[in-house]
Parts: structure tokens; sequence; C-alpha cells
């Protein structure tokens, strides 16, 4: 498995909810391409000089995507992919 580092900003363009109502992204575009991920992923919280991320772990069933939201519902950064 190759990790790749990409920290770039990326188009959520459809979000789930899971039973909790806490959202989870559903579909992403990068670089042109549209990526469908299978399930509400893998989650952290990582907490830096008084600020807050969430980290997200999704899957197309191909390829690990780590996202990282800034918390604030707009921004989100795709940190890796590994395939």
């Amino acid at each position: 498995m190759n990790r790749v580092t990409i920290n770039e900003q990326v188009a959520i363009t459809q979000m789930g909810f899971k039973k909790n109502l806490s959202a989870y992204p559903r579909r992403m575009e990068f670089r042109g391409t549209i990526y469908e991920f299978l399930d509400a992923g893998l989650r952290c919280l990582v907490s830096t000089g008084g600020h807050i991320a969430e980290i997200i772990t999704m899957t197309d069933g191909k390829a690990q995507y780590q996202l990282r939201s800034d918390n604030h519902g707009g921004n989100w950064t795709l940190v890796s992919i590994v395939a």
C-alpha cells in the first residue's frame, strides 16, 4: 500500500447523516474526479493550539482517504490517499 500526502482543499458535494445525526462526507470532488464513499468512516478529534479539527478516514472500496474538517462546516482538506 502506498500513501500519498496531498494536503489540498477539496469540495464535499454530498453529506450523509448517521442515526445520531452527526454528518459525514458521502461524495468528494478532487482534481475533476468524483469519489463516492461507502460508509461513515472512522473519526478522530485533534486539538492543537486551541483549535479542534476532525480527521475522518473514508473508503470508496479501492483506497482510503484521510479528510480533515475545520469543524466550522465548510472547509475540507484531503490529507492523504492510501492505495
